[in-house]
């Protein structure tokens, strides 16, 4: 069995996905990650019981939620912002690689909602926020059959770069 997958991502832009956490609080925040998927260009798989080769995030992409009948626990992105994150990425020569939300007086794991509305292969960072003032975070990726969240190690660093 392979090792936990891996996220990588400097100390500054979990910051920046605390600090959108605390400012949408009490509702949910939402935004993209981009950077780099070092396994995608690799061209072989890991040997069996060996550590993936670790995502890096380089940038975040804050975007607005669309939910307008339950902001507080739920969020929604239109196909607009999707493009335009998925743009942002490329033109900056990297690669959407998931997204990140809040959960307001929550802790950070994906609910139920969460995992019937994400997709395999992204990562998704959860920050939890109580009473304004962010706590934990986790990274998950929804496995291939949709059953369930598996998490995935964060690892901050001073300063990321592929």
């Amino acid at each position: 069995m392979n090792a936990a997958p891996q996220l990588w991502m400097s100390r500054h832009l979990a910051e920046r996905i605390r600090s959108h956490g605390a400012e949408s609080y009490p509702h949910e925040c939402c935004g993209a990650l981009l950077g780099r998927d070092r396994s995608l260009g690799a061209g072989t798989a890991p040997a069996p019981g060996a550590a993936e080769v670790p995502r890096e995030v380089l940038g975040v992409f804050p975007l607005v939620n669309r939910r307008e009948d339950s902001p507080r626990n739920r969020f929604s992105l239109s196909p607009d912002d999707v493009r335009a994150a998925d743009k942002a990425a490329r033109e900056q020569n990297l690669e959407l690689l998931g997204w990140y939300h809040s959960h307001p007086d929550h802790p950070a794991r994906p609910s139920e909602y969460d995992r019937e509305n994400a997709w395999p292969w992204y990562s998704y960072i959860i920050v939890s926020v109580r009473g304004g003032a962010p706590e934990n975070m986790s990274s998950w990726r929804l496995a291939d059959d949709r059953l369930e969240f598996l998490p995935e190690a964060i690892e901050l660093r001073k300063h990321t770069g592929v």
